[in-house]
């Protein structure tokens, strides 16, 4: 066992520190709080008394600092779009730099006692090891598989210049396992390649499953507006890069359209990435503009109102050596919104959504517009789905529980006695009006959320 693996084992050394500690959590592919596990972490250790920094790329219009609900935000200009291997070798070293420079102005505020990283990338691990020399402990939350990434997006390499950047990148992955006081895995597929390929100890992993919040991811009425003059609304959310399949969505949307004629289906793609202006010329190349919308960066209320407007949710991400094992968060989300699922059959989907979605045999595209339609067209099993994959998410899928094994790894890791991420217990989920002024269905009413469920289209 490595230097370290003991004093970790063994947090009862630690028992009585009170002072708050202070937590740095660094996140480099997405500003906070757009990321929204990150921004769920945050919360959570805030309100179990934490003091807690992030460092991440600025998004549009956001300040170099802000105070956001108790979370110490810095952030940085975010480079130029990488292109070719050293465009994302120039990305990675301008971003560690900044990263680094950041965290030494926070360390003048307050000293932090733990850094959290989240990848990707896989290079943060160095900086752990400079402040590890002042005493700071090394959370490793485990997002992505690198390794997978690159295999997903060029296959596997067969050229001096692939295999030496494959190389490279489980060489980053193995030094930030072997870096991690702890690391914290999506879901049990990732904590395995923890145990496996990164030779962690079980006892140094966790699982913390990125759910919804169901107590603020909630149904409201629907908005008619968003349907454009359709019956039916369909819904993808999520990310616009190359392995995430959303030109699939764009196919599926030609052939309901064009090849069945069903000019009642409009569809919304909720999301940005570096797909994202191919997508909308693709789109117009094919006609398809009258029934596709490209939203761009959207917020959590607008993602309220489309996802509960939407007769159903799309999850289009192919079968790769990374999406097999990932769990997909807008799954999640569809079904915190009474939202049926369309989705191609992937390990970590399947585990994520259970009985709760209609499944296609991936690469089936003919297949999944026939599932789609199938669904549109009925409204009992859209109500059943919708119904059960709520009810799923409230059961199995919460953020709380999550949130609680989070915050546990910080206690066991500090010593200190929070007070836990809800120290005042679980809000009520009856009806009411959220904070952007939708009126939100009560969902501890089995009969309302049936009737919504069943109702949400537009006729």
């Amino acid at each position: 066992m490595r230097a370290g693996c003991n004093r970790f084992a063994l947090p009862d050394e630690n028992q009585g520190v009170t002072s708050s500690p202070h937590v740095l959590i660094i996140v480099q592919n997405l500003p906070v709080p757009l990321d929204r596990r990150v921004w769920l972490e945050c919360r959570a250790l805030t309100a179990a008394g934490y003091e807690v920094s992030v460092i991440c790329p600025k998004g549009p219009g956001d300040p170099a600092y802000q105070l956001l609900d108790g979370v110490h935000l810095h952030k940085y200009a975010p480079p130029p779009q990488a292109q070719g291997a050293l465009g994302y070798a120039w990305e990675f070293l301008y971003c560690w730099v900044r990263t680094a420079l950041l965290s030494v102005k926070v360390r003048a505020r307050r000293r932090f006692d733990v850094m959290q990283a989240c990848n990707p990338p896989d290079t943060y691990w160095a900086l752990a090891l400079l402040w590890r020399l002042g005493g700071v402990k090394f959370v490793f939350d485990h997002h992505d598989l690198n390794p997978e990434v690159f295999l997903s997006r060029f296959g596997e390499p067969t050229g001096v210049a692939g295999k030496a950047q494959y190389r490279v990148l489980k060489w980053l992955e193995r030094r930030t396992f072997r870096t991690a006081d702890r690391v914290t895995s999506t879901n049990t597929s990732y904590q395995k390649i923890a145990w496996t390929r990164g030779s962690v100890p079980p006892e140094r992993t966790a699982v913390v499953r990125s759910g919804p919040d169901t107590t603020v991811m909630r149904p409201v009425e629907g908005v008619d507006e968003l349907r454009r003059g359709g019956k039916h609304l369909v819904a993808y959310l999520g990310i616009m890069g190359p392995q995430d399949g959303v030109d699939g969505v764009l196919e599926v949307a030609r052939r309901v359209v064009f090849d069945r004629g069903r000019t009642d289906v409009r569809f919304a793609l909720l999301g940005f990435g570096d797909c994202l202006e191919d997508l909308k010329a693709q789109a117009a190349a094919w006609g398809l503009d009258p029934y596709v919308e490209f939203t761009g960066r959207v917020g959590p209320d607008r993602i309220t109102r489309y996802l509960s407007t939407a007769s159903a949710g799309l999850g289009p991400d192919p079968l790769s050596p990374l999406n097999d094992v990932s769990t997909m968060n807008k799954t999640m989300e569809y079904m915190a919104y009474a939202l049926p699922v369309v989705s191609y059959r992937l390990t970590e989907t399947v585990v994520s959504a259970g009985d709760c979605a209609v499944y296609v045999e991936p690469g089936d595209v003919e297949a999944f517009t026939t599932s789609l339609l199938d669904l549109l067209d009925d409204a009992e099993r859209r109500a059943r789905l919708g119904f059960e994959g709520r009810r799923r998410c409230e059961a199995e899928l919460d953020w709380r529980p999550q949130a609680e094994n989070y915050v546990a790894v910080f206690d066991g890791l500090t010593g200190f006695a929070s007070r836990g991420p809800f120290p005042d217990g679980r809000p009520a989920l009856g009806a009411g009006t959220d904070r952007w002024g939708n009126k939100m269905i009560d969902v501890s009413d089995d009969a309302v959320l049936r009737a919504f469920a069943v109702n949400r289209t537009g006729e």
